[in-house]
């Protein structure tokens, strides 16, 4: 069953600010029972995040420090969608690399989610990494500013799952991925997606 919606139009849009991973501008929309209002929001380029399980049933965890909130935070392998036209399993598999020095013979789709939705259009796809190896240590990426003191552990994923529900993992898309993938593991892996399937729109 489906209702009427309002259609929100653009009438008017007023850029405040850009930069290279986000602008911040200001829509005049439509609303319901006729006039316009006013709302500020930041236009993304999207990200993805990475949960590599290993044979023991380990996930691999970063701790990294973030500025926004000014503290280190536990998440997992992530990055920007800031290449035109790559394929988000590409950008995945890239920072799988360069954050945990491990590859992947095997990518499927735990979730997508809209990281904040009341102030912006970021949208994460978080991928399930399977099949891992390590990167030879020739081909290491080499790792700065923020990155350069990222900590790389594994867990086993029903503990991250108890830091997640004990507020010890608060990264929205670390929560997201971590619960995802233990309910995944838990009905036999059935609600994968394939890695190229399409993002939400």
């Amino acid at each position: 069953m489906s209702a009427v919606e309002h259609r929100y139009e653009v009438r008017s849009r007023t850029e405040r600010y850009r930069g290279r991973i986000f602008e911040v501008v200001s829509d005049e929309v439509t609303m319901p029972g006729g006039g316009t209002a006013v709302r500020d929001h930041v236009r993304h380029v999207g990200a993805v995040a990475v949960v590599a399980l290993d044979d023991a049933g380990q996930v691999v965890l970063i701790r990294q420090y973030r500025h926004p909130v000014g503290r280190h935070l536990w998440e997992l392998p992530a990055g920007l969608l800031d290449v035109s036209g790559e394929d988000p399993a590409v950008t995945a598999g890239r920072e799988l690399a360069e954050e945990a020095d491990l590859t992947a013979g095997r990518l499927d789709v735990l979730v997508d989610l809209h990281s904040s939705p009341g102030f912006s259009n970021e949208l994460v796809r978080v991928f399930l990494a399977r099949e891992l190896a390590d990167v030879p240590a020739e081909e290491r990426h080499d790792r700065s500013e923020e990155e350069a003191d990222l900590q790389v552990v594994r867990v086993d994923l029903d503990e991250a799952v108890g830091m997640v529900l004990g507020g010890e993992i608060t990264n929205a898309s670390a929560v997201a991925g971590l619960l995802a993938a233990a309910r995944a593991r838990d009905v036999g892996w059935s609600a994968l997606r394939r890695a190229d399937a399409p993002l939400p729109r």
